[in-house]
């Protein structure tokens, strides 16, 4: 047989690069290809079970080169320094600067051509807390014990909640302090807070205390993102404090084009480091990268449920990377009814606690004014008397979906609004507080079975 004859079989070899994130808290792993396709990108919580598991779990697979989304040497240094002790780290290919992988996951998949300014905000990298970046050179930081997101955690910790954990939940128990006077809580941020806060006068008020440390970080947020706006009129903006939509609503106005990472603490950076070693642009165009529930669900059926009973579960397609269910992990509820104490009760959380509306985007600025997007980064002031999905401040993490979205959730609003006018609902992650959002039909079947919940 002549090559004629046989023809010619072309193999295209396609390497994968694997970003990995863990051994600190919410371990996780992404992998990429050279051409930038995004495969995947999971948490390791999500299937060990365990809230903000700082390990690797056997499910998450690794492949190709191996990035770490820091440097152990230095980092190791720097917990001497403060008295943590030295820890081991499996052999990986590559390392990345800590604070590098988290400006590298906005940078590399940012939806805007202009060349912009990174700022990373986080309690700590190696001894970066706080850093700006321009056409990948660091410009500026502020090194440790100096640290917003220590301070942060310091304050959730000192309120009676789980820090590293619950800081949105200090975020949202501001709002009952506002509008009162606030107390510059700066002068904590000299001291290690690795250990705590030190003995220093604040209000004897949790909700106070919450309201003082909210407007004191947004204090130095905005002196931060002002250095930065000398370099570039377009932010990326990544690190665990970029989490705090409050404070993200200050300083959307600042800059022509804003875009966060929609995953932007410790366990997006297993993306970011595997973007900075390929060192090209991402093709990014939603969050929906993790384990994928292939169902057919009926659009219909489910509207009907949360008409005749208010509140159901949405567990279909791929899982959310990041914190917040879009609509593929997503309790839904109808937020014409005085439905969130009933909700808060099936999530077993306070009661105080807020919940996100979801809205078609066509008319979300007829119901809400101020920034919005597809990932619930910022806030808006409420223009309805929709309780269930508006704080006690009058203002609401907006989702908003576009036309184009890849999710059910599209659909489901799209048929809802058919059906009552209405073009929202109530959207909250489809888990029970302190675990992990459901990941896997057989955790869907589980928490419709324990919680008497119906999951679609």
């Amino acid at each position: 047989m002549n090559k004629s004859e046989l023809g010619y079989w072309i193999v295209i070899h396609v390497n994968k690069i694997t970003g990995i994130s863990h051994g600190f808290h919410d371990a996780a792993v992404a992998t990429i290809d050279e051409d930038g396709n995004i495969l995947s990108a999971e948490h390791a919580e999500r299937y060990s079970k365990i809230k903000n598991d700082p390990e690797l779990h056997p499910s998450l697979l690794i492949e190709g080169k191996t990035v770490f989304y820091e440097k152990p040497f230095r980092k190791n240094l720097r917990r001497l320094y403060s008295g943590q002790g030295w820890v081991k780290r499996p052999k990986y290919d590559h390392y990345v600067k800590h604070h590098w992988s988290h400006a590298a996951a906005a940078y590399y998949t940012r939806p805007y051509a202009e060349e912009p300014v990174c700022v990373v905000i986080d309690a700590i990298g190696e001894w970066d807390t706080c850093s700006i970046w321009y056409k990948k050179k660091k410009v500026w930081s502020k090194r440790y014990p100096w640290s917003l997101g220590l301070f942060y955690s310091a304050i959730t910790d000192h309120i009676g909640l789980k820090p590293m954990e619950d800081e949105y939940i200090t975020m949202g128990m501001a709002a009952y302090a506002w509008p009162h006077s606030s107390q510059d809580l700066s002068e904590l941020l000299k001291y290690n807070l690795h250990m705590g806060l030190p003995e220093y006068p604040m209000s004897v008020d949790k909700y106070q205390v919450a309201y003082d440390a909210q407007c004191t970080i947004e204090k130095h947020i905005i002196e931060i993102m002002k250095i930065a706006r000398k370099y570039s009129n377009c932010l990326c903006y990544g690190g665990g404090v970029a989490l705090n939509c409050v404070a993200n609503s200050k300083i959307h106005p600042m800059f022509d084009k804003v875009w966060i990472f929609p995953n932007p603490g410790d366990a997006g950076s297993s993306l970011g480091a595997a973007a900075a070693y390929l060192d090209k642009p991402l093709q990014f165009t939603d969050a929906y990268l993790g384990h994928n529930i292939k169902s057919n669900p009926h659009v219909g059926e489910i509207v009907t449920w949360l008409y005749m009973k208010g509140v159901c579960g949405i567990a279909h397609g791929r899982a959310e990377f990041g914190p917040r269910a879009l609509g593929n992990r997503s309790l839904l509820a109808d937020p014409r009814l005085d439905i969130k104490d009933t909700v808060n009760d099936i999530k077993q959380r306070q009661r105080f606690r807020p919940f996100a509306p979801v809205i078609l985007s066509e008319y979300a600025y007829k119901y809400f004014d101020g920034p919005m997007n597809e990932y619930m980064q910022y806030v808006a002031k409420a223009k309805h008397d929709y309780k269930s999905v508006t704080h006690v401040d009058g203002t609401a993490r907006v989702q908003i979906v576009k036309p184009d979205s890849k999710s059910i959730i599209r659909l489901i609003l799209e048929e809802w609004y058919n059906m009552t006018g209405c073009p929202m609902l109530l959207n909250t992650s489809l888990n029970i507080k302190g675990q992990p959002i459901v990941n896997t039909k057989t955790d869907a079947k589980a928490f419709e079975n324990k919680y008497g919940v119906r999951v679609f």
